[in-house]
């Protein structure tokens, strides 16, 4: 088994154990989440043919969404955690904005139209308009933080969806996936913590989660790699 199949089963192995923990309530198993991000940058150290400047963003993110893992593992010790870790993320969400940016080819073949932006751009600037909405009435002090976190990773939604036609249809597939996923997450974390708490919310959260980070990596080393061997 090359080293590349080796990080991804690693990966996915955490994935899955730290999941079960949450689906059969062994909270022991929540020792694995900072092994998430952990597994994922050993995956992509070991996938891309050329560790350049975009390689070192998207590191820089990873490592924010490490950081952001460690401190949500300890918000029921102190809200202060909380507070650090939607920083963290936040942060790692700025970064992932100049890693879509610079994942692009300078020119386009097909890309969107001015009409395709506009409406797919407003749909995503609504989904967090909505989400905001709805979680105002519980969210008290927190509610200009949010606010500011939610127009953040729209925003890197929306990069993440101008990049069609800038890279190839797989690399574009992946990460907008990926970023769309965080949207997901991002809002039932939101929702389970300000709105109403429902069933296997910690399975739910972290499954999107898991698969946006997936995802995201995945689209960076297509495009890395397409053009390295270009």
């Amino acid at each position: 088994m090359n080293k590349i199949k080796l990080s991804l089963s690693f990966f996915w192995t955490i994935v899955i154990v730290h999941l079960a923990g949450h689906l059969f309530n062994m909270d022991v198993l929540s020792i694995t989440k900072p092994l998430i991000v952990i597994s994922l940058i050993g995956y992509f150290y070991a996938s891309v043919l050329d560790r350049n400047s975009l390689f070192h963003i998207t590191l820089a993110a990873l490592f924010l969404s490490w950081l952001g893992d460690v401190f949500l593992m300890f918000e029921g010790q102190n809200p202060m955690f909380f507070i650090l870790g939607l920083a963290s993320f936040l942060l790692a969400h700025v970064t992932y904005v100049f890693s879509y940016r610079k994942a692009k080819n300078e020119t386009a073949v097909n890309p969107l139209l001015s009409s395709q932006k506009l409406r797919h751009g407003s749909t995503l600037i609504l989904a967090g308009l909505a989400l905001v909405y709805i979680l105002e009435p519980g969210l008290g002090e927190m509610k200009i933080p949010v606010m500011v976190y939610a127009t953040v990773i729209v925003v890197m939604a929306i990069t993440a969806l101008l990049r069609y036609g800038y890279t190839s249809i797989q690399s574009f597939s992946y990460v907008f996936g990926g970023a769309i996923m965080f949207m997901i997450s991002d809002s039932l974390l939101a929702i389970n913590k300000f709105l109403e708490h429902f069933a296997y919310a910690g399975f739910w959260i972290m499954t999107t989660y898991c698969l946006a980070q997936f995802l995201i990596v995945k689209g960076i080393i297509n495009h890395i790699n397409a053009k390295k061997g270009a």
